[in-house]
C-alpha cells in the first residue's frame, strides 16, 4: 500500500447504544449500569475521577425516576431519531457504521426464555436503514451496558453462567442478521475492566480482598464467551468476521534508563497485550501467569477452556486510540494528567486536550506497527477522536478546527502505517454525532461532526447541525484520504 489507503477501505463512524439511544424504559428494556451512572457537574476536568458504582448507588438510582442527573437514560434520543441521524452519516459518505445492541433490550430479564421481539424489531430497522444507505453495519455485541439484572441475579461475569447467557444472546443476533451483518465485535474495549469493572463485567467492588482475582476470573469467562461466540458465528455464516477490541494505552519509557524501559514493557503487557494475546494469539502469555502467581490470583478454568480459546481466535484486531502515556520506575516527582479512565504521567513533548488527554498522532503509527508485527491480523481502528467544547453560533454553524486538526494528524499517521505495510481495513471515528460521555456522563464533552442542541441536563431543541468537520470528513472519504 505504498500509495495510501486501498480502494475498499472502510471509512465511517461509531456510536454506542448506551450513550445515544435514550428510551431507557421503553419497549421492555431493563436498566443497565449506564442508566444508573449519575452526572456530577463538579467534576474537575484536569484529573480523571470515576464515580464508584455500588449496590447502594444502584438502588438509589432505581428509586429516582427523573433522568436529569442520569443523562444516559435520555442519550440523544437515537431510539426515535435514528433514521435522520443515519441519513446524516450517509451524507458524509460513510462506508461503514458501527453501532451496538443493548443486551438489556433483547433479554430484559437476563435469563428470559425468549428474546424481546420489540427490541429486535428496532434493531432490524436500524440495520436495514444502515444497509439502505449503502453502508456496512458493524455491530458491537456488548458495549459498556451491563444489564443490572445480570448483576443482581448472578453477580455479573464472575459467574460462569453468563457465558451461556451471552451465547444465547449471540445466537439470536447471528441468526437474525445472517447475510446482513458480517462484521462483529464481541466486547468493547475489554481491557477497561481493570479500572471499570462494574460497567464492563458487572462485578461490584465491596472492599473484598479478592476483588482483583474476581476481575480476572470474570475476564476469563469473557475470553471463553468470545471464543465460543466466534465459533458459533463462523458456523452460522462462514462470512462472519469477529473482532476483539482493546482501548490501546500506548506507553513510552520516560527516559532511556533501563528500569524505565522495563516499566514500559510491563505496563504495555498488562494494560494491552494480555487481552490481545488471549483473544488474537489464542493463549495465556507467560508474563500474565507470572503476574497472577505473584499477586496470589487463581483463575478457575474448565478442562477445555484453553483449547477453545486457542481454536477460535478473533478474525481481526479492533482498537480504540485516543492518547499515549509514559512509564517510569521512579514516578513520584512526575506530573499527572487526565487520561482515558485513569490518570497518567504527563509527557512533556505532547499537548493535551481540554480534558488533559495527551494528543499523540505519531503514537498511532507506532501502535499500529507494534500490534500488526505481533499478531499479523487485520486491524480495524474502531474509535479515535477528541472530546472538546463546541459553540453553536446564531447562524447554525459550529467551527471546530481543533477537531479537524486532531483527526487529520491521526489519519495521516494511520496512512503512513498502511504505507509501512500494516493491514488496516477500516476506521470508524468515535461519536460522529454528539452523544453523552461514557466516563463523565456529560454532554459538554463533544466528539461529533454533527452538533446536537442539548446540554448536560437535557435542555435544548435537540436539533442537529453540521459542523465544519462534517464537510471536511465528507471530502476526506470522497478522496479516500488523498488530500491529507
Amino acid at each position: 500500500m505504498e500509495n495510501g489507503f486501498p480502494k475498499d477501505f472502510l471509512w465511517g463512524g461509531a456510536l454506542a447504544a448506551c450513550q445515544a439511544e435514550g428510551a431507557y424504559n421503553v419497549d421492555g428494556k431493563s436498566l443497565t449500569i449506564p442508566d444508573v451512572m449519575r452526572f456530577n457537574p463538579k467534576l474537575d476536568r484536569t484529573i480523571t475521577k470515576q464515580l464508584k458504582i455500588t449496590q447502594e448507588s444502584i438502588d438509589a438510582a432505581k428509586a429516582e425516576l427523573d433522568d436529569t442527573y442520569y443523562p444516559k437514560r435520555r442519550g440523544i434520543d437515537f431510539y426515535h431519531t435514528y433514521k435522520q441521524d443515519i441519513a446524516l452519516m450517509a451524507e458524509m459518505g460513510f462506508k461503514v457504521f458501527r453501532y451496538s445492541v443493548a443486551w438489556a433490550r433483547v433479554f430484559p430479564g437476563g435469563d428470559d426464555a425468549e428474546p424481546n421481539e420489540l427490541a429486535l424489531r428496532f434493531y432490524d430497522d436500524v440495520i436495514d436503514t444502515i444497509i439502505s444507505h449503502g453502508m456496512v453495519p458493524l455491530i458491537t455485541i456488548s458495549h459498556f451496558d451491563m444489564p443490572i439484572v445480570l448483576i443482581e441475579k448472578f453477580g455479573g461475569w464472575y459467574n460462569r453462567k453468563l457465558v451461556d447467557l451471552y451465547l444465547k444472546y449471540c445466537d439470536v443476533l447471528f441468526n437474525r442478521y445472517k447475510g446482513k451483518v458480517q462484521y462483529w465485535v464481541t466486547f468493547n474495549e475489554i481491557n477497561m475492566s481493570a479500572k471499570a469493572g462494574p460497567k464492563t463485567l458487572g462485578i461490584l467492588d465491596t472492599g473484598q480482598e479478592n476483588y482483583e482475582e474476581m476481575i480476572f476470573q470474570g475476564l476469563h469467562h469473557q475470553f471463553v464467551a468470545a471464543a465460543r461466540a466466534t465459533e458459533l458465528a463462523h458456523a452460522i455464516d462462514p462470512e462472519n468476521k469477529i473482532g476483539c477490541m482493546v482501548a490501546y494505552f500506548t506507553t513510552y519509557a520516560h527516559t532511556c534508563k533501563p528500569e524505565d524501559a522495563l516499566e514500559m514493557q510491563n505496563e504495555d503487557r498488562m494494560r494491552n497485550m494480555f487481552y490481545l494475546d488471549v483473544q488474537a494469539g489464542g493463549h495465556y502469555p507467560y508474563y500474565a501467569n507470572t503476574y497472577f502467581k505473584r499477586r496470589g490470583i487463581t483463575i478457575t478454568m474448565a478442562a477445555d477452556d484453553l483449547a477453545i480459546i486457542a481454536a477460535h481466535t478473533a478474525d481481526y484486531v479492533g482498537m480504540s486510540y485516543y492518547m499515549s502515556m509514559i512509564a517510569s520506575s521512579d514516578a513520584e516527582n512526575l506530573e499527572l494528567t487526565s487520561g482515558n479512565v485513569t490518570n497518567v504521567l504527563k509527557n512533556p513533548y505532547l499537548e493535551g486536550s481540554e480534558w488533559g488527554w495527551q494528543i499523540d498522532p505519531v503514537g498511532l503509527r507506532y501502535t499500529l506497527n507494534h500490534v500488526f508485527d505481533r499478531y499479523q491480523k487485520p486491524i480495524f481502528i474502531l474509535e479515535n477522536s477528541i472530546g472538546a467544547i463546541d459553540t453553536l453560533n446564531e447562524d447554525g454553524t459550529v467551527h471546530d478546527p481543533y477537531r479537524i486538526a486532531y483527526l487529520e494528524s491521526h489519519i495521516r499517521e494511520m496512512k503512513r502505517a498502511v504505507e509501512d505495510g500494516v493491514d488496516v481495513i477500516g476506521y470508524t471515528m468515535w461519536g460522529p454525532i454528539d452523544i453523552v460521555s461514557s466516563g463523565t456522563s456529560e454532554m459538554s464533552k463533544r466528539y461529533g461532526f454533527i452538533y446536537v442542541d442539548q446540554d448536560d441536563y437535557g435542555a435544548g431543541t435537540k436539533r442537529r447541525y453540521r459542523k465544519d468537520s462534517f464537510y471536511w470528513y465528507k471530502d476526506l472519504i470522497a478522496t479516500n484520504g488523498e488530500k491529507l
